[in-house]
């Protein structure tokens, strides 16, 4: 008994050194596996890629709420592309495109893009409603900007456990288009309200219960706030640059 014991434990590593690296009986074969920059699977190139900064399902993450359904109504195909490949400065969003000194391919983002649409973006969005544009068309005002602030959302960033959005740390990270994008989408993800400024269930809300008598952010509202933002940054902390309005 013990001269075959040995015998099978002699044998089998001889079986196994002449099968080679092949697959053991009764298990399926493995194809070649796939060259990364050939994987255009959106689950798998947003998990790798994306998923650390915007969050499981594109929500809760400390960047912007991808699942919003309002900011994929908001921004179009062209601009995701060119955010995604090039990144924005301003912000920790890193170039994403080879030709930037990122990982991706034109066709891994164009994946992305469109598993983006797929999975998050709704028809009628915004409910019939127009918001202001994504894009800054007008100049901004400090002054203007300071007064609507404190009219219309200072309210909801102060005290301690709320988002300090006028101090300069918290400034330093992000551009003056991520402010502008989520003052128009909002956040409901940690209930941040869009730019007519509705209460919305989340992790917290707005600080006032009735926000009737708050009228919904207009295009120059917007601007002015994200100027008023802008002259709160410390310019030795970041190189983020104002938008500049389109001639």
């Amino acid at each position: 008994m013990r001269v075959r014991a040995w015998a099978c434990t002699a044998v089998l590593p001889l079986a196994l050194a002449l099968s080679g690296c092949g697959p053991l009986p009764g298990y399926p074969r493995a194809g070649p596996p796939i060259p990364p920059d050939q994987i255009l699977d959106f689950q798998t190139l947003y998990k790798t890629n994306c998923q650390a900064c915007h969050g499981v399902n594109g929500a809760n993450g400390p960047a912007m709420d991808l699942a919003n359904p309002e900011y994929e109504a908001l921004v179009d195909d062209a601009t995701l592309r060119k955010i995604i490949s090039n990144g924005m400065p301003g912000t920790q969003m890193p170039a994403w495109a080879q030709s930037a000194g990122g990982m991706l391919t034109d066709r891994q983002i164009d994946a992305i893009v469109a598993g983006m649409r797929k999975q998050w973006a709704k028809p009628n969005a915004f409910a019939g409603t127009t918001p202001p544009p994504l894009a800054q068309n007008q100049a901004g005002d400090v002054h203007r900007g300071q007064q609507a602030y404190q009219e219309r959302c200072a309210m909801c960033h102060q005290g301690p456990a709320r988002q300090q959005i006028t101090s300069p740390v918290y400034l330093s990270l992000v551009s003056d288009e991520a402010l502008r994008s989520i003052m128009i989408a909002g956040r409901p993800d940690i209930g941040q309200p869009d730019w007519r400024l509705e209460p919305v269930p989340g992790n917290w809300g707005p600080a006032v219960k009735d926000s009737s008598s708050l009228q919904p952010l207009s295009d120059q509202n917007v601007t002015d706030i994200v100027t008023y933002l802008h002259s709160l940054r410390n310019p030795a902390a970041v190189s983020a640059a104002p938008i500049q309005p389109r001639r």
